[in-house]
């Protein structure tokens, strides 16, 4: 359920089965199914530190901060207004103590002195722009279109910065299109190993709209392409797993041995 905030421009809209109400632009880039798949990723023991890198009004790493509720959280946006309202959102949920929001930009490498460490995150979350300049109409709202669109330069930066904020044998989790994995991969070999790829298929037999992308850091476990999260039904329903995504109430199936 969504509602209209009083004289702020912002709306009000349930996330997670409720467990979260997050305020949010009433026009642009709006929270939905990408951040509910991409706070699901990762599962951080007590006092471990997650990055949500560009993390726009904190949904996914809120997300995982409810779920997961000894872990520590940064939720990492460039945009000051946007870093606000994340920041709001930490505080209408109830997670000061545990969240931190940072106005940082991630194209640029993380250093001593700066907000953005070198070697302070356990795990890193991040749902990057999509798509290349040009491949798209720009969107007429600047949130929006810095949101959808960035250079294959900063795309890379993305995934150096993760890098240098993560310890050793911390794990990377993204999400994006499926025809980004061939530059995904070139830029996570030898700086990441156990690459782990999920596809997400509107429905079964469907081509993927998404890839959902688990890694660690110095690992040098091999490449593996595990069974597709399938959303919807053919009544167009989510599927049993997806709707347990969406509500906070599941994580995604990484086929991780059982531990001892």
């Amino acid at each position: 359920m969504t509602k209209t905030e009083p004289g702020t421009g912002t709306t009000l809209s349930a996330f997670l089965g409720g467990r979260l109400q997050l305020a949010q632009p009433g026009r642009g880039h709006r929270v939905g199914t990408d951040a509910a798949l991409l706070s699901a990723c990762l599962s951080p023991a007590a006092d471990e530190v997650v990055y949500d890198l560009g993390a726009g009004i904190g949904a996914a790493g809120l997300g995982l901060a409810i779920r997961c509720p000894r872990c520590r959280v940064a939720l990492v946006e460039i945009d000051p207004a946007i870093a606000a309202l994340a920041a709001e959102n930490a505080a209408r949920n109830g997670l000061v103590e545990r969240v931190a929001t940072l106005e940082a930009d991630v194209t640029r490498r993380p250093a001593r002195g700066q907000s953005l460490v070198p070697g302070t995150a356990d795990h890193v979350i991040m749902n990057p722009p999509f798509h290349l300049p040009g491949t798209i109409r720009p969107a007429p709202d600047a949130y929006r279109a810095g949101a959808h669109v960035h250079g294959q330069a900063d795309e890379e930066a993305w995934i150096l910065c993760a890098l240098a904020l993560l310890r050793a044998r911390g794990s990377l989790a993204l999400i994006h299109r499926p025809d980004a994995l061939p530059r995904l991969l070139a830029s996570l070999d030898r700086r990441f190993g156990d690459i782990r790829v999920k596809p997400v298929q509107p429905r079964a037999g469907t081509p993927a709209v998404r890839l959902l992308i688990r890694t660690v850091k110095g690992s040098r476990a091999p490449f593996l392409l595990l069974p597709p999260l399938v959303l919807h039904t053919e009544d167009g329903g989510f599927t049993a797993e997806a709707d347990a995504l969406h509500r906070g109430e599941a994580t995604i199936d990484w086929q991780d041995p059982p531990r001892a």
